[in-house]
């Protein structure tokens, strides 16, 4: 499925009294998403145990 399609199939399975801000939240949130996937993909991601020591959780 293309980005296009995927973006219409998301639109298209929000209320209907939504708001171009929500859609425009909900583009945001999917670039974020996506964003973060490629770097783990590629290895840039953070450890679980690197990101609790450096919160020191």
């Amino acid at each position: 499925m293309s980005a296009k399609e995927e973006i219409i199939k998301m639109i298209k399975n929000l209320p209907e009294n939504v708001t171009t801000d929500n859609i425009m939240e909900k583009l945001y949130e999917r670039i974020k998403i996506e964003s973060a996937i490629q770097q783990l993909d590629e290895g840039k991601g953070i450890a679980h145990e690197e990101v609790k020591e450096k919160l020191k959780i």
